[in-house]
């Protein structure tokens, strides 16, 4: 379909201009333009003011426009590869900076270092790194912390190990970070209670586990004691409480669940992990029921579009089954991986959904 130019009124019958106007991502790579009045070239998603179409000129690649005489654009960089961060060697260097500093870098000392806004700079962070500086801080001290908490001789000294000022300021956030408190997660779990129970669903024996903040675990397979021992495993030092009556209803409502998805979930989740998997985990439980994604595409998701590696692993270290649906994740092609409770369930989790949803199911 023609373009229609804005300064003359005129339609344009090449769609390149018509991706210019829309600001295409997609067709990042595929071309780049030159602006005759500036002298230099921009990808076609570039969102710098638009030129005139009489002003710009199109080329196969950035070889092409700087061989023309033209010079790359320092706003969207297109001499770097389509889907590569033109910050990203910045960003990488200030993610150094922070991992290595005694205190977190303030977001004017990191900016200064930057030779950007403050403002600017926390776009662009967020962008290339998915968190902002103060986030990606705290997450850089919340793995160091969990690391000393195994080594230190005490909580306290820990804390002052990981890089906190204070305990004060350690306590404000480190239940969260850690998804239980400091001397638990130091004992492994001593002193947690979970409750747990067998029961049966359309895809064999579930287990299904909850802590006093929530859903800690979902598990399937063929073994009901695989399953408990498997539990036992996850949570080596905690007290492992079965045969409670009481428990079994929400065993059956999880159950119903897994039976028709469409449902939707509401038992309050106990998720413990890093910061990046809990970042993933929730990326999934945005994914409609009976859609799917790529693993790629989930690391775009969550703003780190090169770490589908990372994406997968922080799908294998999943304990809670369909609630949090690491099902709903493929190969680029479509096809099935690995599923920490088998293939064949992933395949009949998405067939059951996808029939959910032709006949009228709602998300998760």
């Amino acid at each position: 379909m023609s373009q229609l130019n804005e300064f003359t009124g005129l339609a344009d019958s090449d769609p390149r201009w018509a991706a210019i106007v829309e600001r295409d991502a997609s067709q990042d790579g595929a071309f780049v333009y030159s602006v005759r009045t500036t002298g230099v070239y921009c990808r076609p998603s570039c969102p710098s003011r638009r030129a005139r179409r009489e002003n710009v000129a199109f080329h196969d690649s950035p070889a092409s426009a700087e061989a023309a005489g033209f010079r790359p654009c320092k706003r969207c960089r297109p001499d770097l590869a389509a889907g590569v961060s033109p910050h990203a060697a910045l960003v990488a260097s200030l993610c150094r900076l922070i991992a290595e500093a005694d205190t977190p870098p303030t977001l004017a000392g990191l900016s200064k270092r930057a030779g950007l806004s403050p403002f600017h700079l926390q776009r662009v962070f967020k962008s290339v790194t998915g968190l902002t500086p103060a986030a990606y801080a705290r997450a850089v001290r919340a793995g160091a912390l969990r690391g000393a908490l195994a080594e230190a001789p005490s909580v306290t000294d820990a804390i002052y190990r990981a890089g906190y000022a204070s305990s004060g300021r350690f306590y404000e956030s480190a239940d969260r970070e850690l998804g239980m408190t400091p001397t638990a997660f130091r004992r492994r779990g001593a002193g947690c209670t979970i409750h747990f129970a067998i029961g049966q669903c359309a895809l064999g024996a579930i287990l299904v586990a909850q802590s006093e903040r929530g859903v800690c675990a979902i598990s399937l397979g063929d073994d009901p004691q695989a399953l408990i021992e498997a539990l036992q495993n996850d949570f080596p030092d905690a007290s492992l409480v079965g045969g409670d009556p009481q428990f079994d209803a929400k065993v059956a409502r999880v159950v119903g669940f897994v039976e028709a998805p469409g449902i939707g979930f509401d038992l309050p989740l106990d998720i413990r992990g890093t910061a990046f998997q809990r970042r993933v985990w929730q990326a999934l439980r945005d994914i409609p029921v009976g859609e799917t994604v790529s693993y790629s595409e989930l690391a775009k998701r969550i703003g780190m579009p090169s770490a589908s590696r990372a994406v997968a692993s922080a799908c294998a270290a999943n304990r809670i089954a369909v609630a949090i649906p690491c099902h709903r994740v493929v190969r680029t092609d479509g096809s099935l991986s690995g599923y920490r409770w088998g293939v064949e369930r992933k395949a009949a989790l998405l067939g059951r959904e996808a029939t959910g949803r032709e006949s009228g199911g709602n998300r998760a």
